[in-house]
């Protein structure tokens, strides 16, 4: 049987003192990432090779025990790997068997800190019971979150089923306009999520606009209405993406399909590039699509349901018909949201092709056709010559 590993977040209770002694292990474990960071070579990714130079070094200048010092090592690999080295701040630290235990009948968890172990109480509800029933989970990240409060995040271990293994592939093209489209015609619209956006960006400007400009009392107001409204937003778009998920997992499952999602890594830099106004700035950098990707991926790994990542490049720029490619983005193939093919003469939503373009690619992936496999467009389009009769 497959395992599937699942976070359940549970907040801590500490007292004063308690509070003290996290704080400043998150603070430790920061500084040390930092200074690994930029100790040891960019190039170098290998945690092992990272731990063997500044292993000594670590735990002489923080203070951090063995273990936190391997972590902190990781960490910083593990970023560099995926190449999200943008800085280290004091919200987080990374626990093993050897740091951290959780406790069911107490409802509790023990942590390592600078100055020896604490039993902190947790504050949980009968999912986070149910989920940790019977675990004997060995990692954990301890999380400070800007309220001021501590979070454990606890990852324990689910038996999955097998994947499917079905020939059908259910094409998922992300977007702005149009939050998910499938290759099947089911599309999920953005426009209420984009009036929710601007409503609450309105509303934290003319409460920051107040606050610097009117007296004690009213900046004290202004500062508990941002406070009691944080996180409405977060939540809302989590909401949303929990929903299109659960869609999306649920149809492929029925019909026996493979989803193929496009492979959106680093979008947000190179979009960021490109010259735009504020406000489109905005929109574009508060697009939750990786939590998108990752509730699809998780649900989709409970049901029995194989994910494929393509290469979304010219996805959105070949028609799904006759396969021809338009790569010159200034050529009139498209208008809006509608796309219209020169050379096959087919016409219809821009969202949707690209669905079906992905799901084409899936097919490639799903069905692999000897070492040689690639899942560009110009392979498929070689693969789909060569079957033609």
């Amino acid at each position: 049987m497959l395992q599937q590993i699942l976070t359940i977040v549970c907040q801590l209770n500490p007292t004063a003192e308690q509070i003290v002694k996290l704080d400043q292990v998150l603070q430790g474990f920061a500084e040390a990432c930092r200074y690994i960071n930029s100790t040891i070579c960019p190039s170098i990714t290998n945690k092992n090779r990272i731990q063997k130079e500044v292993y000594g070094a670590v735990r002489q200048q923080f203070g951090l025990t063995a273990n936190l010092a391997v972590r902190a090592c990781a960490r910083v690999a593990a970023n560099r790997k995926v190449g999200k080295v943008k800085g280290f701040r004091a919200t987080s630290v990374d626990y093993d068997a050897r740091l951290f235990d959780y406790r069911a009948k107490e409802q509790c968890v023990s942590l390592s800190t600078l100055n020896g172990r604490e039993r902190i109480p947790l504050v949980v509800g009968n999912y986070q019971i149910e989920k940790l029933k019977g675990k004997k989970p060995t990692s954990a990240t301890l999380c400070k979150r800007k309220d001021g409060k501590f979070y454990i995040h606890i990852q324990v271990k689910e038996e999955v089923p097998e994947p499917q293994t079905g020939h059908g592939v259910l094409g998922v093209d992300f977007g702005r306009t149009d939050i998910a489209h499938t290759s099947e015609g089911d599309n999920w619209h953005g426009q209420q999520l984009t009036k929710v956006r601007d409503h609450y960006s309105k509303l934290r400007a003319v409460l920051q606009q107040k606050a610097s400009k009117g007296t004690r009392s009213s900046r004290r107001r202004c500062r508990e209405l941002v406070k009691r409204l944080s996180g409405r937003e977060r939540r809302f778009q989590a909401w949303v993406n929990h929903c299109i998920s659960k869609t999306i997992v649920a149809r492929a499952k029925a019909t026996g399909s493979v989803i193929a999602l496009e492979d959106l890594t680093g979008i947000r830099e190179r979009t960021n590039q490109v010259p735009r106004s504020k406000t489109e700035r905005r929109r574009a950098n508060s697009w939750a699509f990786y939590q998108l990707r990752s509730f699809i991926s998780y649900k989709a790994l409970k049901a029995g349901v194989g994910i494929v990542l393509v290469n979304p490049r010219y996805s959105s720029q070949t028609c799904h018909r006759c396969l021809h490619i338009y790569p010159d983005p200034k050529q009139s193939y498209r208008t809006g949201k509608q796309f219209k093919c020169g050379h096959c003469g087919w016409t219809g939503d821009a969202d949707f092709n690209g669905a079906s373009v992905i799901a084409l690619l899936g097919a490639v992936v799903n069905q692999p056709r000897g070492s040689g496999l690639s899942c560009s467009l110009a392979e498929h389009n070689r693969l789909r010559a060569t079957e033609s009769p």
